[in-house]
């Protein structure tokens, strides 16, 4: 076989796998990727699965908190901030402060939505499984 020949069908072969690759490639990235449902203000990656406690967690946010906050917690463009960020993360917003945020609302100082009423009807159980359900969230978003 000629040196061209060789040169030729290399060329062609890497070319060929570099195609393949990058279509694989370009298509997981895109199913990693969530898509930005309308009026959310940030992309939120599900968990591939959730506790019990959270699975009940998310039909309580579902009920109560989603109209506000978004569904999975990823806000809402001038209602309500999203839950899944680096300010909710435990360190600076404590369980605690959910419960408080529910029972008694909350006055605006994060951001420009104004204050959160209280929310009525919840328990201090139902806001610790909707809690876990947040919390699970955001370490799914490498929030910790």
């Amino acid at each position: 076989m000629k040196p061209t020949t060789v040169i030729a069908a290399t060329l062609i072969a890497v070319g060929l796998g570099y195609v393949l690759w990058s279509a694989v490639w370009q298509r997981s990235a895109e199913q990693s990727q969530p898509v930005l449902e309308a009026g959310a203000l940030v992309n939120v990656l599900l968990p591939e699965s959730l506790s019990p406690e959270a699975q009940l967690g998310k039909r309580g946010f579902d009920a109560k908190c989603a109209a506000c906050h978004g569904r999975n917690a990823a806000g809402r463009d001038g209602v309500a901030p999203p839950l899944v960020h680096i300010i909710y993360e435990p360190g600076h917003h404590g369980d605690e402060s959910f419960q408080r945020a529910a029972a008694l609302g909350v006055r605006a100082h994060h951001w420009r939505f104004g204050d959160m009423p209280p929310v009525t009807g919840v328990t201090s159980s139902d806001v610790a499984k909707i809690t876990a359900y947040i919390r699970a969230l955001q370490r799914t978003n490498g929030i910790n």
